[in-house]
């Protein structure tokens, strides 16, 4: 069986995205790794080169910046297609993790146990992984609606496989949902964890990508961004990736939030308990679980 991972990314230190982190993370279950560095104003290319330079192909883009990319964040699904292109034919499976997530080294060999599994099974296009959103700090994880539970990432070597709208997840062919099969494993997204300036500066670039997202252009007017503003957090008591332990050492801001200030809405409550009680699961979802 062989794995390739995969991503892609743009100024990675000029907007301080942990993608070094994130590659590394699944790399020992991956046979090589294609990343698509785009045209960059950083030494963004250097990061990636010097992580491992015999697993690594780096294939160097230049993102579409016209107006029609900009619909739903299409540009970052259109790069995603880039490297799901370079990825090599001899490979059974594509291992894709984004520039803000990890996955912690106990969940790899239930990740392998279930490519292994798999990968004769054809009607299996992908693996569904569960998450955990990171919000403010390291230390509180996001419990509302606002959160994606689960998604794809690991999907088969398909070239009929693409990226869908801003590269959150897949679909294949027509339009089609992935069949996917559920992977004891969680993806950790700290896209929401940086020194509050530095979020700004972030969320000030992504507004680029994206046509008339209210939120994201009067969030990048503040200078500061306000980690307060959020409905419903839990306290972190697990352990991080091994990978982003010094990452988490070096963080230089402090957040806090009152857990008694947790609003849920009715309506995702009672979606909540639709599910849990009922089993009736009326949460939007980018795939087919078989």
């Amino acid at each position: 069986m062989k794995v390739t991972g995969f991503t892609f990314i743009r100024n990675a230190v000029k907007f301080d995205y942990p993608v070094a982190e994130a590659i590394r993370s699944i790399l020992p279950v991956c046979d090589d790794f294609v990343v698509a560095v785009g045209n960059s104003d950083d030494n963004t290319e250097d990061l990636i080169r010097n992580i491992d330079s015999q697993k690594i192909k780096v294939i160097n883009t230049v993102w579409n910046d016209s107006p029609e990319m900009k619909i739903l964040g299409r540009v970052f699904a259109s790069e995603t297609d880039k490297a799901i292109k370079a990825i090599p034919d001899d490979s059974d499976w594509a291992f894709y993790i984004q520039g803000d997530e990890a996955v912690h080294e106990k969940y790899l060999d239930n990740i392998r146990n279930a490519m292994e599994k798999w990968k004769e099974d054809k009607q299996v296009d992908g693996l569904l992984f569960n998450y955990l959103h990171f919000y403010g700090s390291f230390d509180y994880v996001g419990v509302s609606q606002r959160w994606y539970r689960n998604e794809v990432r690991v999907i088969r070597n398909d070239k009929s496989i693409y990226s869908f709208r801003d590269a959150q997840g897949f679909r294949k062919g027509d339009n089609r949902k992935l069949k996917v099969k559920p992977v004891d494993a969680c993806v950790y997204h700290y896209g929401w964890v940086k020194e509050p300036e530095m979020m700004v500066k972030k969320i000030r670039n992504t507004s680029t990508f994206y046509e008339g997202i209210e939120w994201l252009e009067s969030a990048g007017k503040k200078q500061f961004f306000d980690y307060s503003s959020i409905d419903a957090l839990n306290r972190f008591r697990g352990t991080h990736p091994e990978v982003m332990k010094e990452r988490i050492r070096n963080k230089n801001w402090t957040f806090d939030h009152d857990m008694s200030y947790n609003k849920l809405p009715l309506k995702y409550r009672g979606k909540l308990f639709l599910r849990k009680y009922l089993h009736w699961n009326t949460f939007y979802e980018n795939f087919t679980i078989i």
